[in-house]
């Protein structure tokens, strides 16, 4: 493999504005220990969505959605999953996350890639948008893909980490029930106005670095929106990669992620729901 004889080996985390298809070029050989990615969704929404009181949804319509067909979609798909799969290093793994429109496409891209998928995991919100037309179920949940980079990799488990954050028994992959991203944590502008449609919940975050990584470790995030990964990485003590074409939500994440300290591993904990409590890891980290 080759790669820019000008990229230093990766010593601290890294904000990068650009498009991901260019940036990631960019990105040193075997370099990375896991990536996260939320990619486009591919939505395809044509019309205007309101609620019962024809209210105006605020939905993802944003240009970096939008594709001319699932050829193009899927053609966008194999560029960037390809220079993950070079950047990634023989024993890391991958993580990505979709919806109905767009998962079942990334997965047999990325299967016929060579990546060797270990997990699809639900995340079930506990509180979804409704579905207002009363056409079709509510779509309450997202699915990710956790693959190795190959069917050899060594990849990293800390399978007892997560088993003690689930009251000592393992970790499903059926059932991650985790609220969407509000409050305090959904970023707003001075409008009150989300800045990001699709801002994922740290909670999520939390548990794909924490199974996935060791501290020290390196994350991408090729699709970084407003920097939910460089936060969470920032908090376990992980460096990161962001690649962010639009300059407000990098700028927004840096501003997030500055404000960010590194917490002591007795003070991480995840929420589960159905205990309704917090389980501390307790030192285990």
């Amino acid at each position: 493999m080759t790669y820019n004889k000008q990229n230093l080996p990766i010593l601290s985390s890294k904000y990068i504005l650009g498009d991901s298809l260019e940036e990631l070029k960019k990105i040193k050989d075997q370099s990375v220990d896991m990536v996260f990615s939320d990619p486009p969704y591919n939505l395809q929404l044509s019309k205007t969505l309101c609620r019962p009181d024809l209210t105006v949804v605020s939905g993802v319509n944003d240009d970096w959605d939008k594709f001319n067909d699932f050829n193009d979609y899927d053609t966008f798909t194999e560029k960037w999953l390809s220079e993950v799969k070079r950047s990634l290093k023989p024993n890391g793994c991958l993580w990505v996350i979709g919806s109905y429109h767009n998962i079942f496409r990334i997965g047999y891209v990325l299967q016929n890639l060579k990546f060797w998928i270990l997990n699809d995991v639900i995340w079930r919100k506990t509180n979804p948008m409704p579905n207002f037309k009363g056409t079709r179920f509510t779509n309450a949940h997202e699915t990710l893909i956790w693959a190795a980079n190959s069917k050899s990799s060594k990849y990293t488990f800390n399978y007892q980490t997560m088993k003690k954050l689930n009251n000592n028994k393992q970790m499903r992959s059926d059932d991650w029930l985790i609220n969407i991203c509000s409050g305090k944590e959904r970023l707003k502008d001075i409008n009150k106005k989300k800045i990001h449609n699709t801002q994922k919940p740290e909670e999520l975050l939390l548990r794909i670095i924490l199974s996935n990584t060791k501290p020290g470790d390196i994350v991408l995030d090729p699709f970084f929106g407003t920097g939910t990964t460089g936060a969470v990485c920032k908090k376990l003590g992980r460096k990161f990669i962001g690649i962010e074409k639009n300059a407000t939500y990098l700028k927004k994440a840096k501003e997030r992620i500055l404000k960010v300290k590194k917490i002591k591993a007795e003070n991480i904990k995840i929420i589960n729901k159905k205990l309704s409590n917090k389980i501390s890891i307790n030192k285990m980290i």
